[in-house]
């Protein structure tokens, strides 16, 4: 059986419903259920955003140019 992770809210009443078809063939096989709470999705408001864009500006210190790749070896003819 492969690994089944679902992102469900739990209703207002406190209870948590899921519903996983998993097939005939797994028809009375046992199953293990693992319920942990989810850290909050936070988004980012444009200030926020903006002050981490600000932030990196002129963070890079190097060159913009890729390093030289040497010179390419000769090789026979394949035919």
């Amino acid at each position: 059986m492969t690994r089944i992770v679902l992102d469900r809210r739990v209703s207002n009443d406190g209870f948590l419903q899921l519903n996983i078809p998993l097939g005939t063939a797994e028809a009375g096989r046992e199953v293990r259920v693992t319920v942990e709470s989810v850290a909050p999705n936070k988004t980012m408001t444009a200030d926020e955003w903006r002050s981490g864009i600000l932030a990196t500006s002129g963070g890079w210190q190097g060159e913009f140019e890729p390093p030289q790749i040497g010179e390419l070896e000769e090789r026979e003819p394949l035919s």
